[in-house]
């Protein structure tokens, strides 16, 4: 299994320093943004560690997102009517805790097909959707959530190097410090050429919760983090599948 654990929360910043810094983020916003609305402080903190306690960049992402909030889910959330056609493929599923409490999301790679045009766009409304439904299933106290991405069957009509950048973009820029691992299983030769292309679009701190899991140890390392009654039964857990419109 390839990347390492990391607390990316932990810093050399005492919590008033923090408190200090979130305080500022927040002045920074409120001055520079008229359209902001009052968000928690759990919020703000995500984007401040995302940028390292820098104010400053973490004000400018946290301002960033807020625009690309307004004008990509205008009305503040994602209808199941926007997405029928993404849904009807049946590659997202929401089930489960990890060890920590964490939900846990499952990608069915085999299921996904490159899009474009109204399609595309479609597409970049169903990693929202799933997103936000993910978010929306983290326990008071936590902030994060686990991915497995099965690739059982993918073929090469299933790569698509721009929509895998696309998540990768949403995720990094508009949901940071939301991932806390993402396990990805049974990758083909085809899938890895693939997602050299994709290296070089996700940050540092992103690429370190991606693992590929060895075929002969998949149930095993997914153990050491999900307990099997909340492992999915595609991984040789207990759990059932739940869609993820249905979660």
């Amino acid at each position: 299994m390839q990347g390492h654990e990391q607390d990316v929360f932990s810093s050399s910043f005492s919590l008033e320093e923090e408190t200090r810094k979130l305080a500022i983020m927040r002045a920074i916003i409120q001055k520079n943004d008229s359209k902001f609305q009052e968000v928690e402080d759990a919020t703000l903190r995500r984007f401040l560690h995302a940028r390292d306690l820098d104010v400053w960049k973490a004000s400018s992402m946290f301002m960033e997102f807020s625009k690309w909030r307004r004008e990509f889910v205008p009305n503040g959330f994602i209808s199941e009517s926007e997405i029928g056609n993404q849904i009807a493929q049946g590659k997202v599923f929401l089930q489960g805790k990890d060890k920590h409490g964490c939900p846990i999301a499952v990608l069915f790679g085999a299921k996904h097909f490159p899009c474009k045009g109204d399609a595309f766009d479609e597409f970049k409304k169903l990693v929202v959707y799933a997103l936000d439904k993910a978010s929306s299933r983290i326990l008071e106290g936590q902030e994060k959530f686990t991915v497995i991405v099965d690739l059982k069957g993918f073929a090469y009509r299933n790569g698509d190097a721009r929509g895998y950048i696309s998540i990768l973009s949403i995720l990094q820029n508009y949901y940071p410090e939301r991932l806390r691992k993402c396990f990805i299983i049974h990758a083909p030769y085809i899938f890895l050429v693939i997602w050299r292309l994709v290296c070089p679009f996700i940050d540092q701190s992103t690429r370190r919760k991606i693992f590929f899991v060895e075929e002969k140890s998949i149930k095993a390392t997914l153990l050491e983090e999900i307990d099997e009654d909340q492992l999915p039964q595609c991984c040789g857990g207990k759990m059932e599948l739940v869609s993820i419109q249905e979660a």
